[in-house]
């Protein structure tokens, strides 16, 4: 997809970026079914994306578009193993978040809390998880929060 960076330069990125910042959320998009994308091409994006380890990962299935240049390209990806692919994809990608939120039970974190919801304030870490405490009252500034369980694609906390 005419990238202008190696795997291996994204990978070296990645770790400074790891070594750089504690607990760093690294998310991406991906695009499945691009025209001339093989199985042997799919399976070592797969490989990558496993090595990665990203928190979270956007999928999209490649979609014809009228007037770009994949619209005429050869070897169009069957609809049906775009499918196949983009399950495999979303399952590590729901893998990766839940053990990313699970990694953060036991952890103090920053909290910048934004909302009320039910009994519940809610907000977001520096690495944008979202958090909530029970509390009437949002806090005008980030609030240090001990996390104690995961509720969803949520964490729960006490201040």
């Amino acid at each position: 997809m005419n990238r202008k960076y190696t795997c291996k330069e994204f990978e070296n990125s990645v770790k400074i970026l790891r070594n750089t910042f504690s607990n760093v959320a690294l998310t991406t998009d991906i695009i499945v079914g691009f025209p001339g994308e093989t199985e042997k091409e799919f399976e070592k994006t797969l490989k990558f994306l496993k090595k990665i380890n990203f928190a979270k990962m956007h999928i999209f299935k490649y979609s014809r578009r009228k007037g770009t240049i994949a619209y005429n390209m050869e070897n169009q990806v069957d609809e049906n193993i775009k499918e196949t692919r983009s399950r495999k994809l979303i399952e590590l990608s729901n893998k990766n978040e839940e053990d990313f939120l699970n990694n953060n039970i036991g952890k103090k974190v920053e909290v910048l809390f934004e909302q009320k919801e039910g009994e519940y304030i809610k907000g977001h870490t520096t690495n944008y998880i979202v958090v909530k405490v029970k509390n009437s009252v949002i806090p005008s500034n980030l609030i240090n929060v001990a996390i104690f369980k995961k509720d969803g694609l949520e964490l729960i906390g006490k201040m």
